[in-house]
This record gives C-alpha cells, sequence and structure tokens, in this order.
C-alpha cells in the first residue's frame, strides 16, 4: 500500500501515542500503545476527547459550555497530519506490541490505518490491534483481518446525537456477527436500560458480549454510578465495565 497521511490528535506538539494500560472494556488492565485519531461522525455531550472535534465555529454543543472557562477547539491547535510511516515509527519506538486505535473515530480513516498495521506488522508480527470505534461505520474487507478486537460502542440518546446519525443498522450488523467485537453502553442513569435492551433486540447484539461503563469524566461521579449499574448488570446478566484510568490518573491525556 502507499504511503498515506494520518490525522491524529495532537499533544505537545506531538502525535498523541503513549505507552499506558487499557481503562475499560473487556481488555481492561492490559499494557497497551494508545494511537489516537482526530476527527469524529459524532458529537457527544459528554465527550472526554471533544479536543478531537470540537472545533471554533461549529455549531456542537457541549455539557461543559456551560463553563465560562471552556473554549472550543483550534483545530490546527489540536490536529497533526503525519505520513503513516512517521505514526509506525513513533509506535514502534514504544517497547509493546499491544496497539488501541481510539479517537474521535478511526474508522473514518480506514485506508491509512491499513498502512500503519502493515508497516507495523512487517517490523514485528507480534502486534495486535483493538479499534474503539462508535459502531457507524463499517470496517473494510482490507482492514478487518488485521484487527483483533472491535471495542464498539453505539451511543445512546444521552449523547446528543439524533438516532439516525448514532445508529446506523448495516455497521451494526457487521458487528453483531463479528467474533472481534464487544459492545459498551455509557451509561448516565438506570432509566437507559430500557433503550439498550431495545437496541439489543432489534439489531440483534450478542448479550455475552454486552458491557454496561457508567459515564464520568471524574471519580465522584463514577462513584455515585457504580453500585446501581452493577446491581443492573447483575440483574440483567450483562458485564460491567468501570474507568479504571480515571481511577488512576483523573481525565489527564496521555497516561
Amino acid at each position: 500500500m502507499a504511503n498515506t497521511t494520518i490525522k491524529l490528535a495532537r499533544l505537545h506538539n506531538e502525535p498523541e501515542i503513549f505507552h499506558s494500560i487499557q481503562g475499560e472494556g473487556v481488555s481492561m488492565g492490559i499494557p497497551s500503545v494508545f494511537v489516537r485519531a482526530s476527527l469524529c461522525n459524532l458529537h457527544c455531550s459528554w465527550c472526554d476527547t471533544d479536543y478531537t472535534w470540537n472545533w471554533q465555529n461549529t455549531p456542537w454543543k457541549h455539557e461543559k459550555d456551560a463553563d465560562p472557562n471552556y473554549r472550543k477547539f483550534n483545530k490546527e491547535d489540536y490536529l497533526i497530519e503525519i505520513t503513516t510511516e512517521e505514526a509506525a515509527e513513533k509506535i514502534a519506538r514504544i517497547p509493546c506490541q499491544h496497539v488501541i486505535i481510539t479517537g474521535g473515530e478511526p474508522l473514518l480513516q480506514d485506508e491509512a490505518w491499513q498502512s500503519v498495521i502493515q508497516n507495523l506488522v512487517k517490523r514485528n508480527p507480534d502486534y495486535c490491534f483493538e479499534v474503539e470505534t462508535n459502531g457507524t461505520i463499517t470496517p473494510s474487507p482490507e482492514l478487518d483481518p488485521w484487527i483483533t478486537q472491535y471495542n464498539v460502542s453505539p451511543k445512546l440518546a444521552n449523547s446528543g446525537n439524533e438516532a439516525n446519525l448514532r445508529i446506523k443498522p448495516a455497521s451494526l450488523a457487521f458487528f453483531a456477527h463479528s467474533p472481534k467485537a464487544w459492545f459498551k453502553f455509557v451509561v448516565t442513569s438506570p432509566d437507559e436500560l430500557k433503550e439498550i435492551e431495545e437496541l439489543i433486540s432489534e439489531h440483534q447484539l450478542p448479550k455475552n458480549r454486552i458491557l454496561l461503563m457508567p459515564e464520568g469524566r471524574d471519580d465522584s461521579t463514577l462513584e455515585k454510578r457504580r453500585l446501581w449499574l452493577a446491581e443492573i448488570c447483575c440483574k440483567h446478566g450483562f458485564r460491567y465495565s468501570d474507568r479504571l484510568h480515571i481511577q488512576l490518573w483523573g481525565s489527564k491525556r496521555g497516561v
């Protein structure tokens, strides 16, 4: 594949590529290299990576808008475009072969990720790749074989996105039939269980691969939601996911 460019989140004038542990989902606790794509096709009001999409002069709403110190982001300050070869080189410098491709919405750059992944696998065939996605875009047949695991997070009404934007039946059908996909719902209220169960039923999502995770960007918010959500998981047979990285580092970027 010809070399191309990829748009990543910018952190300290470098691409946001860092070594940490997976803090969410079925792979929680695994040491991993995180690579954060810029750009997203959704605009969740509680998003904790809003610097990947909430650009100046856009109409999107965010719950931080009420904070007088919150400002939309200058795209040039928060997006960096480099070649896929450069991205692979930076990832390869970190002594870890478990890579988590996150965002933003990484599947907006399907072809670029193919190039990054193939470059890395040529260096070391032990690399494996997880993709964090909102479930609205179907991976290409060229990308799919390279991916070890999909962490699919279909957005609920609590995200502030219209249903026709956040729910794409064809893409959800692809993930529902993929043995590599796990589904993670971000929950803010017990009342959202009905919406989750309706989505599971309507799109035939495998119940044994469903995780419920409390929404929260600080430990005090998560603490308020953990117990009732854990009780829902016990009662209805869902797997519970916490946000371990928030407990360890708060909402700090790059850890």
